[in-house]
C-alpha cells in the first residue's frame, strides 16, 4: 500500500461527505474508516482522533459539516450544504435530454457530472438518460466545438465562416450554395424550438439572419474584425416565428377566445388585444411575416383569421389553397 499522507486522507474525508452523506443520510467515524480502508487498501489504519480532527479541520475552512448525537451518544456526520437545489439539478438535466442539438453521449456524459452535484443517495431521484426519445437527439459531434467556438466569436467581435446545408430525404447532408463558405457577422446564439440558432448578418447585408448550429459545418473564426450594429436580441427572437426571417409588420389576427392563452403565452400579457365579442377578440402585434408565421396561424385552424397585411391575408390563402389542393 501507498503511504497515506494527512493531506490525502484530509481530501478523500471530504469527497467521501460530499458523496454520501445528505439530510438523510449521515457516517458514524467507524464507518468512515471502513470506508478510507476501500479506498486506501486493507492494510491502512487511523485513529478515531485523527478522524474527528479532520472533520473539525474541514469545518473550520467554510465546508460544513453537521455533527448529529444518535442512540447511545454515537456520533454521526453529514455534508448538507449544496451548490444546487435537486430541484435546480433537474431543471438542468430536464433541458440536456430535451436538447435536440446535444447528442445523446455527450447528453450522458452532461448528466453523469450533474449528478456528482449532490450526493448519491439523492442522485437516484434525479432523471436518467434512458427516459427520453433517443430518436430526436442530433448526431452531429463536434457541435460542441462550434458553440464554443461561436461564443468566441460573439464575444471577441470577429466575423465567422461556415458551409451550411441540411438533410435529403436519402439521408444525405447537402451544402447550400455548393458548398461555398457563409460569412456572418455573429451577434447571438439563442436557444429556441430545442435547437440553437446563430443569430448573425450574412456578409453586407443589415438585417439578422438566425442559422441553425447543428446544420453548420467546418465553422471557423476568422481575424476579420466588425463593429456591432445596436440590436435588441429579445425582441427580435419574440417577434420571430419557428426561427424564420422575415418582414417586420403590423398584424392583426382575429381569434377565437378560447386562444386567449395561447397568445399571452407567445406575446406576453402586456400584448395589445381587444375583445370584438363574446367569442372573439383581436390581436395587434408587430411580427415577422414569414413562412414560419404563416404555419403558426394555419396551427389553430379556422379559430385563427387574418385581418392584416393584405399580404399576410394572400400568403395564408395560398397556403390554404395548397393544402385543399393536397386531400
Amino acid at each position: 500500500m501507498r503511504d497515506v499522507s494527512g493531506k490525502d486522507r484530509l481530501l478523500k474525508i471530504k469527497d467521501l461527505l460530499q458523496r454520501e452523506t445528505d439530510e438523510s443520510h449521515e457516517l458514524a467515524i467507524d464507518e468512515i474508516i471502513e470506508k478510507l480502508r476501500l479506498e486506501f487498501g486493507d492494510s491502512f489504519s487511523v485513529d478515531k482522533k485523527a478522524v474527528k480532527d479532520d472533520i473539525e479541520s474541514l469545518s473550520r475552512c467554510d465546508f460544513e459539516v453537521i455533527e448529529h448525537l444518535g442512540k447511545f451518544g454515537k456520533k454521526y456526520y453529514s455534508y448538507q450544504s449544496r451548490l444546487f437545489e435537486l430541484y435546480e439539478l433537474r431543471l438542468l438535466i430536464d433541458a440536456i435530454l430535451s436538447a435536440r442539438f446535444i447528442t445523446k453521449k455527450d447528453s450522458e456524459a452532461l448528466i453523469l457530472k450533474i449528478k456528482k452535484l449532490t450526493s448519491k443517495h439523492l442522485a437516484k431521484n434525479l432523471p436518467s438518460q434512458i427516459f427520453y426519445d433517443q430518436s430526436v437527439k442530433g448526431n452531429y459531434y463536434p457541435i460542441k466545438v462550434d458553440i464554443d467556438r461561436l461564443h468566441i466569436a460573439i464575444t471577441e467581435n470577429k466575423t465567422v465562416k461556415f458551409k451550411y446545408g441540411k438533410y435529403n430525404v436519402n439521408k444525405e447532408f447537402e451544402y447550400r450554395r455548393n458548398g461555398i463558405f457563409y460569412q456572418v457577422k455573429p451577434y447571438a446564439l439563442v436557444w429556441n424550438n430545442d435547437f440553437y440558432y446563430l443569430l448573425g448578418i450574412f456578409e453586407d447585408e443589415k438585417e439578422l439572419r438566425p442559422y441553425r448550429v447543428d446544420r453548420m459545418r467546418k465553422v471557423e473564426v476568422t481575424n476579420k474584425s466588425f463593429q456591432r450594429m445596436p440590436v435588441n436580441i429579445s425582441e427580435h427572437v419574440h417577434k420571430t416565428f419557428h426561427m424564420y426571417a422575415g418582414k417586420e409588420e403590423w398584424i392583426k389576427i382575429r381569434f377565437k377566445n378560447d386562444l386567449i392563452n395561447v397568445v399571452f403565452d407567445r406575446f406576453g400579457l402586456d400584448v395589445d388585444i381587444k375583445k370584438i365579442d363574446d367569442s372573439y377578440f383581436l390581436l395587434n402585434t408587430k411580427a415577422a411575416v414569414s413562412d414560419g408565421l404563416v404555419a403558426w396561424i394555419l396551427t389553430w385552424g379556422s379559430d385563427a383569421k387574418v385581418i392584416a397585411p393584405i399580404s399576410l391575408v394572400r400568403l395564408v390563402t395560398e397556403e390554404v389553397k395548397k393544402m385543399f389542393q393536397q386531400y
